[in-house]
């Protein structure tokens, strides 16, 4: 019986392999070029340019069930298929974050998306006919609203109400009609749909589906992504030891509990149109680790790591754009923190 619930899923992977490095031949400097950038280019700046290498598009059929997750569908291709895949993964459950790619099109986390709600099934009915006319809705849709368009042409007293039923009847038809030609198109081939996989966009590719994602993480380092206390509040009057932890209010807490849940998966990064390696926006994910500590009634740097944000390539970066906030897997409005903590460096 178990078997009977397998179909399959096509998975297009976007490959890639890196071009073998070669020592680089010394280079006269030009006398104007500058030294320096105001976005964050300095030695680690050759890392950032996207390698070179072979490119192409894979596609993998397997056996799949729609409660699978897409991490679960590369193990298999992984173990059974083509043991030359190259994908990053650890805990399996979206709690480290190191599965972050692109499904289609979206940035996320391989562990949490599932065959369901990620395989495309392509529509069983062409788009543009011989004559060149493309069809909104089926056969079927367009013969019922026909015949309901003529019944209400012979009743005048009962247009309104013809009217009203002769759209009912062909969403009902168009609805019904495509969902048909899904179930047949599923019963026919036996396949959940097609998922696209691509690396975390916004970062240059190693191989395969695994992304460099050191500009972000060297981006959160120089932000000290750590608690600074000068232990005030751990002593008394006297410089004794009070108490061996920092006590703090539930609203104290609550400041930043939700912003501690970050695990750095780069899903924000990749989905903000502004960030593109950590040349000219430090990305918001940095900013979410420097708000969580801003935020901190225990942290005693607030000033400082403000003042560490509020640069070129920092606040003043931001666009607003809030696409950050859309598929963030642990839940955080990262937009909301964005202006939040824009609002607070202004006012400080």
């Amino acid at each position: 019986m178990a078997e009977a619930n397998y179909t399959t899923v096509t998975l297009q992977v976007h490959r890639f392999t890196p071009r073998a490095e070669r020592a680089e031949r010394a280079r006269g400097g030009s006398p104007f070029a500058r030294k320096s950038s105001p976005f964050g280019g300095g030695a680690d700046a050759s890392a950032r340019r996207r390698p070179r290498g072979k490119q192409w598009v894979q596609e993998y059929t397997i056996p799949a069930r729609p409660e699978d997750t897409v991490l679960d569908c590369l193990m298999t291709i992984k173990r059974t298929v083509d043991p030359t895949l190259a994908f990053r993964y650890s805990c399996g459950h979206g709690m480290c974050g190191s599965d972050a790619v692109s499904i289609n099109g979206t940035p996320t986390l391989l562990c949490t998306a599932s065959v369901r709600d990620w395989a495309k099934q392509p529509s069983a009915l062409p788009q543009v006919d011989d004559e060149g006319f493309r069809h909104i809705g089926s056969e079927r849709a367009v013969r019922a609203e026909s015949e309901v368009t003529a019944t209400g042409a012979l009743s005048i007293d009962g247009a309104d109400r013809t009217d009203a039923n002769a759209k009912n009847a062909t969403d009902a038809a168009d609805t019904a009609a495509a969902t048909s030609a899904v179930s047949n198109t599923q019963t026919t081939s036996g396949s959940l749909g097609v998922i696209e996989l691509a690396p975390l966009p916004g970062f240059p590719p190693q191989r395969d589906l695994i992304a460099d994602i050191d500009p972000m993480l060297n981006q959160i380092r120089k932000l000290t992504p750590y608690l600074q206390a000068d232990g005030v509040l751990a002593t008394t009057s006297e410089g004794k030891v009070d108490v061996f932890e920092y006590l703090q209010h539930p609203d104290q807490l609550a400041k930043y509990e939700t912003l501690s849940n970050c695990i750095a998966c780069g899903v924000c990064e990749g989905s903000c149109p502004v960030f593109a390696g950590g040349d000219a926006f430090i990305g918001p994910a940095a900013l979410v680790w420097s708000s969580r500590f801003i935020n901190d009634s225990r942290d005693t740097k607030a000033m400082a790591r403000m003042d560490a944000i509020d640069t070129a390539d920092g606040v003043a970066a931001c666009q607003s754009v809030r696409a950050c906030s859309r598929h963030c897997p642990r839940g955080i409005d990262v937009g909301e923190e964005m202006w939040q903590i824009v609002a607070k460096v202004r006012e400080r």
